[in-house]
């Protein structure tokens, strides 16, 4: 199925994904009905020109799909399976085998159908995520409440959302609360509590709560929008093993028409066999060597794994990303944001003597509450989080890479690092033995004063993970390599580094400075995955064999540089990715195998026990869609997430 099939110009009418190919079914019925009606015919002592009109009906309807593909690879100067079993099937007409041939295009049409048919299963799991847009929505404009079409929706725009509703738009809440299932973005099968200022998807469905949402982009532009037509592609893209069978059957299927030319002449001319027997054989032998089961083996897995994973977040752009993933033998991460929560938190409070946690806390937030620096509003969101009573600034100074200047009830503050407290007296011993065991610990160290006196420290750290220690453990019991790549200093890091379990780290670099170690790993180890946030990293994100996303639903910069993105938040989905990816190369090889294996042993029937044509065709077509069931089957039941999934379902 092309791209241009998918294409997200608007949602005025969304594609109709019922299958437009109607003409290939009735097909195979009517070869199959010209058949048996062709069998009767001569039983029936029939004239002989109605019995060879049925078989020209057979093998019109029978062939229409394989002759219109041959011509069109044989215009593009290619050579592909479909001419192979025209060439038999007319081959078998030749020799007055009629029936035999037609059957042999009969299934041979049929194993296409089965095929479509249950690729296209795996497909409607992505093309059914349209059905998440509503056709109209309720918009506020000028004070008026309009039912517009989703695609008249325009950025800035009040859209109004009732309870149970799916949601239209990405936007923000700007007032309301509610309980949001975010599953068809991120996959998680828990609703996401949500309140005024926080972000919203389209596609998603309200919960129980009235919802006035914002919208931030036009319908076109959405997350669920992007992510439709980034699998599309991916579905569409191919992976290594799959670029190698294309190159492979050409080859091949020349090597089988040369084969059987010379086999068709040289043993009669040899004396070994007469000439309409070994026609046929030859016959039978171009069809049992045709390779169909080996190039169907690796789209059907392929597909099946891409749109697998998309139905749980997990977003593979392509079979080369699938693929490759499993190969990797290091894992670079990002600390910020993919090893850590990302956000500043205050961890610990030292009060000088004769001041009190909460006085402290005061000062320090009334001082730093004009401030937009990621530890003020930490500091901030604590004291307010504890219900303190701030005091608003008379004057307010904040000096870029130390701290703020305020003046709170007529008195100077000081907020920031320690070495902007210069000029005023000694730090006490005991809060300078405190500062030393924060800041070794990994922790930001805040100093507080008020005009000549220590008011005491803030220390705050970024939260590492609770699944990062676990999902390290899990790559390094599959023999990766874990490091950390990180802009932070070496000392933070190593901090994370040693909670997590990982032994190597690379500290205070820039963007460009960690595309360089990217490289440097992949001299010293191999393939390379790096995993994070697709903001700063995405230099590394693109240089590496594999880029993976973390939590990057409604992240433009993750979605177009890394290869894998990671739709939720939860670090953990990085082992269920790898584990995919694994699953879905054993099932390539696996069918492979089996393709190669059936091969072998019909071509050996051909000339061990003269194989008939319909038992070869039947084994022929049949392992064509076993290596189809195979892909679909074995992976469909694959990501243990999902048993997860309805783990936490039930204990809600």
């Amino acid at each position: 199925m092309s791209t241009s099939q998918t294409r997200l110009a608007g949602f005025d009418a969304p594609p109709d994904w019922r299958n437009q190919d109607w003409l290939a079914p009735r097909l195979v019925v009517l070869t199959l009905i010209a058949i048996g009606f062709s069998f009767l015919a001569e039983r029936a002592a029939v004239p002989a020109n109605l019995i060879l009109a049925l078989n020209l009906v057979a093998y019109a309807a029978g062939g229409f799909y394989g002759v219109s593909s041959a011509i069109e690879s044989l215009l593009q100067g290619k050579i592909d399976v479909d001419l192979i079993m025209v060439l038999a099937a007319l081959g078998a007409a030749a020799i007055g085998q009629w029936h035999e041939g037609a059957i042999l295009l009969f299934l041979f049409s049929l194993s296409n159908v089965l095929q479509d048919y249950a690729i296209g299963r795996s497909r409607k799991a992505i093309r059914s995520l349209f059905t998440l847009y509503p056709e109209v929505a309720r918009v506020k404009r000028a004070g008026q409440a309009l039912e517009l079409k989703i695609s008249d929706i325009e950025i800035g725009d009040t859209v109004l959302i009732e309870p149970a509703e799916r949601i239209p738009v990405d936007g923000l809440i700007l007032a309301g609360q509610s309980a949001v299932d975010e599953s068809p973005v991120n996959g998680e099968s828990i609703p996401a509590d949500k309140a005024a200022g926080d972000q919203v998807f389209a596609g998603t469905l309200n919960g129980p709560g009235i919802l006035d949402v914002v919208a931030q982009r036009a319908a076109e532009q959405t997350t669920l929008s992007r992510i439709i037509k980034l699998v599309e592609e991916a579905q569409d893209s191919k992976a290594p093993t799959e670029r190698f069978l294309e190159r492979f059957e050409q080859r091949y299927a020349m090597l089988v028409i040369l084969a059987v030319a010379l086999f068709i002449f040289l043993p009669p001319a040899l004396g070994f066999s007469d000439f309409q027997s070994n026609f046929y054989r030859a016959m039978v032998l171009m069809t049992v060597a045709s390779p169909c089961a080996l190039v169907i083996s690796v789209p059907s897995a392929i597909i099946s794994a891409i749109a697998s994973a998309a139905r749980d977040g997990v977003l593979f752009k392509g079979g080369a990303s699938l693929e490759l993933l499993a190969g990797a033998k290091v894992f670079a991460f990002d600390k910020t944001g993919t090893l850590t929560i990302g956000e500043a938190r205050v961890s610990d409070i030292v009060c000088a003597a004769h001041v009190s946690e909460s006085e402290l806390l005061a000062v320090a937030a009334s001082a730093e509450a004009r401030s937009e620096h990621p530890l003020a509003k930490a500091i901030v969101g604590r004291a307010r989080g504890s219900a303190l009573a701030l005091s608003e600034p008379a004057e307010f100074k904040a000096l870029p890479g130390q701290g703020v200047i305020a003046k709170i009830n007529g008195q100077k503050v000081r907020v920031g690092r320690l070495a902007s407290m210069s000029g005023g007296p000694p730090m006490p011993d005991d809060l300078s033995a405190r500062q030393r065991a924060l800041e070794a610990a990994g922790q930001t160290v805040v100093a507080v004063m008020r005009g000549q006196a220590w008011l005491g420290l803030i220390a705050l750290a970024d939260e590492r993970r609770a699944d990062a220690a676990p999902t390290i453990a899990a790559l390094k019991s599959r023999g990766i390599v874990p490091v950390i790549l990180t802009g932070d200093n070496q000392r933070v890091a190593e901090s994370i580094a040693g909670q997590v379990g990982i032994d190597r780290v690379y500290a205070g670099l820039l963007p460009d400075e960690k595309a360089s170690i990217i490289g440097q790993l992949r001299r010293e180890y191999g393939p390379v995955a790096m995993v994070g946030d697709g903001i700063n990293d995405a230099p590394a994100l693109a240089l590496a064999d594999i880029g993976i996303a973390m939590g990057a639903a409604g992240t433009d910069v993750a979605l177009e540089t890394a290869d894998v993105v990671l739709m939720g938040d939860r670090l953990e989905r990085i082992g269920d990715a790898l584990r995919l990816s694994a699953r879905a190369r054993q099932v390539v090889w696996q069918n492979i195998a089996f393709s190669l294996g059936v091969i072998a042993l019909l071509s050996l029937g051909v000339f061990a026990i003269d194989l008939p044509l319909p038992l070869g065709v039947l084994g022929h077509e049949g392992s064509t869609v076993i290596v189809v069931m195979n892909g679909l089957l074995s992976l469909l039941a694959l990501p243990e997430w999902r048993r997860r999934k309805l783990a936490r379902v039930r204990e809600v």
